[in-house]
């Protein structure tokens, strides 16, 4: 197993900050230190603008060494992809959880930006703590432990209504273009992790892996959108293979 000390960064999804990875962080043990950022408009980048992808590659460049893991859960993973293509020669492997390259389509990927921007509309209106409670009931995130589920919750108040409303204008699925086409320019080996209840992004894993040069697909049984917290071990040792 490879000694991993700086070279271990973790791209949270949205609502999420870095601390959303402390389990995985506590299952690599003491001999990894994953570094974890905050993304622009969550927890202590809240207040960044603007909230796109120009900015969240410009805060996390400086961060990278040389021979990088990059993983990344949702937003996160689409991030790392993009950060991925950007910066290639500085990361050694991808680990993408739940995450997908975008909407091919533009006619999808522009009705996904005006249901982003009428969300972070109503975002705004309304409170962290309420649009919290809201997310956490979309299908794809249902089914957390009880005690998981409190943790997500804690750590989704660690930021603010309007950094949250921002990052969806921003961050989201429809403000940032698709990769598949770009997908063979990505030669590292790329895992893709996919819970076994997430039926949705088990097929996007396998699509992606059709497109990319050195790619495996891992479905974790039982689990469902958010790997990293329902079976962190599993994440961990993904992270740590290799």
């Amino acid at each position: 197993m490879r000694d991993v000390t700086d070279d271990l960064m973790l791209l949270h999804g949205f609502t999420h900050t870095g601390a959303s990875w402390s389990r995985v962080g506590a299952a690599l043990g003491e001999r990894y230190r994953p570094l974890a950022p905050d993304l622009p408009g969550h927890g202590r980048a809240g207040a960044v603008r603007p909230a796109d992808l120009t900015r969240a590659l410009a805060g996390l460049r400086p961060l990278l060494g040389d021979g990088v893991v990059l993983g990344g859960y949702s937003m996160g993973g689409r991030i790392a992809l993009h950060l991925a293509l950007a910066e290639p020669a500085r990361i050694r492997r991808l680990v993408l959880v739940g995450a997908s390259p975008g909407l091919a389509d533009p006619q999808e990927r522009a009705r996904r930006r005006a249901a982003d921007d009428a969300l972070a509309d109503e975002v705004q209106a309304s409170t962290a703590e309420a649009f919290a409670r809201r997310w956490a009931r979309t299908p794809v995130l249902a089914g957390l432990p009880d005690d998981v589920a409190a943790e997500v919750h804690a750590d989704r108040l660690r930021s603010t209504a309007d950094g949250l409303a921002a990052a969806l204008r921003g961050l989201g699925t429809g403000a940032l273009p698709s990769l598949w086409d770009r997908l063979d320019e990505l030669t590292m080996p790329v895992t893709l992790v996919a819970g076994g209840r997430d039926e949705k992004f088990r097929a996007i894993a396998g699509r992606m892996a059709a497109g990319l040069p050195a790619a495996k697909v891992i479905v974790v049984p039982g689990a469902g959108h958010a790997v990293h917290l329902e079976a962190p071990d599993a994440v961990a040792e993904v992270l740590a293979a290799g």
